[in-house]
């Protein structure tokens, strides 16, 4: 179940943010005392400045109005304050999964972070909830990366529109949005190269490409879902801050839980982008990937 593979995963986040809290309440301390090492707790777990003092704010507050003030009565207040940062991005109440519109997602990030292989688990799961895929090989710098894709979309049997190294990405987009919209697919998936946020040329080919799209396929819903891997602390919401400048992501694939302790930025991003975490890897399997739920992923870490 995605539960005990999520709390699995988060192992290493757990050891850095719920047993240092756990010894904050070992030592004798006042109320006060608590939450500010409960506060430097989360900022050094990666949860961010602003977003820890918002969520330590909002405990302070909450605590005034209840007499009981044991461990777990403030545990369980500061799981409710870190699920609703979770909750409080612009997530609408839509399920693509089960949509019966057309639906064109853009998948966006740096080098390194898993986004082809997030596209190859995307790609099996819509399958599972019988969409028919298409997909775009468009990440066109990388060597090898047209010939990786091609061989999620051979393991998932579904068509896919081939690139050449080098070529201009945008073109590649166009030439499978015409076929997507001429073949009887409801989902297009496109893969981009991995864009550093320093290179101004690479981020106007991304804007060039989600053009495209708009142009060619206006009756689909769109998407730009950037792969952050959670390794990177405090860089990944640097890098998705940049992406959602430029392209206006509505939604994060969060990847490589299972090897390390920064989960907690994922926090920061959603807190301060109100971008929504929307898929999580869970392992390396073709099934491994689930729709990220902000309940369970609190109480793995806390």
């Amino acid at each position: 179940m995605i539960f005990s593979k999520l709390k699995e995963n988060l192992k290493k986040t757990k050891e850095a943010l719920d047993i240092k809290i756990s010894n904050v309440f070992a030592s004798n301390k006042d109320i006060n005392q608590i939450i500010d090492d409960i506060e430097e707790t989360l900022i050094l777990s990666d949860v961010g400045f602003n977003t820890s003092t918002k969520i330590c704010d909002k405990l302070r507050e909450d605590l005034k109005k209840q007499v009981d003030k044991s461990e777990n009565a403030i545990k369980e207040l500061l799981k409710k304050e870190m699920e609703n940062i979770l909750n409080t991005a612009n997530i609408e109440e839509y399920n693509s999964l089960n949509s019966n519109e057309k639906q064109v997602l853009l998948i966006v990030g740096v080098n390194g972070v898993g986004k082809t292989t997030s596209i190859g688990k995307l790609t099996k799961l819509y399958q599972k909830n019988g969409k028919k895929v298409l997909l775009a090989a468009a990440d066109t710098f990388r060597a090898g990366a047209i010939d990786q894709l091609d061989i999620w979309a051979k393991r998932s049997n579904v068509d896919i529109c081939l690139g050449k190294e080098m070529q201009e990405p945008a073109s590649v987009i166009y030439d499978a949005t015409k076929k997507f919209q001429e073949g009887d697919y409801d989902v297009l998936i496109c893969d981009t190269a991995g864009r550093l946020h320093n290179k101004k040329n690479l981020m106007d080919e991304l804007e060039k490409m989600k053009r495209i799209i708009d142009k060619n396929v206006p009756n689909a819903r769109h998407e730009v879902l950037m792969v952050l891997d959670s390794t990177t602390g405090q860089n990944g919401a640097i890098q998705a801050k940049s992406f959602f400048e430029r392209t206006n992501v509505n939604g994060i694939i969060l990847t490589k839980l299972d090897s390390t302790s920064k989960g907690g930025v994922v926090f920061s991003i959603v807190d301060e982008l109100k971008i929504p975490i929307k898929y999580v890897g869970v392992g390396e399997q073709i099934d491994d990937i689930e729709i990220f739920d902000a309940k369970s992923f609190v109480e793995a870490i806390v």
